[in-house]
């Protein structure tokens, strides 16, 4: 399995217009080559670093394949939702969405090497972003979150390169089956144990299906979702 990187895009934090509150989910386009570290590419920001980047979440993936069906659902909404580091991400390319992706892929991206670690949980920053006031509810239910690589070898990586499928440990576990289990079927037992054994899956994403498990109850969304007048 092998697409173009169509866009590798970076943005440092800055005030967001609608609220004045700092972040750095307004990404653009690089002209050249960008060094991936162990922590994310060169010159790229984030406002909240308890909720955002580090080794885990060190590039944020966003399939343009999407961009149609927002269109459609939100034909109100401004022009950015169409462009590539529209949801702030990293890498922007067309022909891979969540269904083709799975938890542990180790994808070759220029020189660099990059393993999926988990689908990105929206925040409410995507509804100050689109201004739209529950866009970060539509990203959640639809499933189109976008995932986030943690890096295994540092390289180079620029527009124009392959993205190019190396090894897939978990065949059963696709992204979209990932997330239908964390915000559909939420309380489906033997997945949720399946889940939070998964080796090459993020920390947190298996600490949240063992709290799941041993509670008995979904977690509240309302903070990451809506936010309050202190989150940063």
């Amino acid at each position: 399995m092998r697409v173009m990187i169509e866009a590798v895009l970076v943005g440092r934090v800055a005030p967001l217009a609608s609220t004045g509150k700092p972040s750095g989910i307004d990404k653009s386009a690089s002209a050249g080559p960008v060094r991936i570290g162990f922590e994310g590419l060169d010159g790229d920001e984030q406002a909240d670093r308890r909720n955002h980047g580090g080794p885990e979440k060190a590039v944020h993936h966003y399939p343009l394949d999407h961009a149609p069906a927002w269109r459609a659902d939100l034909p109100g909404a401004p022009a950015v939702l169409e462009r590539p580091g529209a949801f702030g991400e990293n890498l922007s390319t067309h022909g891979l969405t969540e269904a083709d992706i799975c938890i542990g892929d180790l994808w070759r991206a220029g020189t660099a090497l990059l393993q999926v670690s988990q689908a990105r949980q929206p925040c409410w920053k995507l509804n100050a972003r689109f201004g739209v006031t529950d866009m970060a509810v539509r990203v959640q239910k639809t499933g189109r979150t976008g995932w986030y690589y943690r890096i295994i070898e540092t390289g180079m990586v620029g527009a124009g390169d392959d993205l190019a499928l190396v090894e897939r440990a978990h065949p059963d576990w696709p992204l979209s089956r990932l997330l239908r289990v964390f915000y559909v079927d939420r309380l489906d037992r033997a997945a949720l144990a399946e889940i939070a054994a998964l080796p090459s899956l993020s920390t947190s994403w298996r600490t949240l299906a063992a709290r799941r498990l041993d509670k008995g109850q979904v977690e509240d969304w309302k903070p990451r979702l809506q936010g309050d007048a202190s989150t940063a």
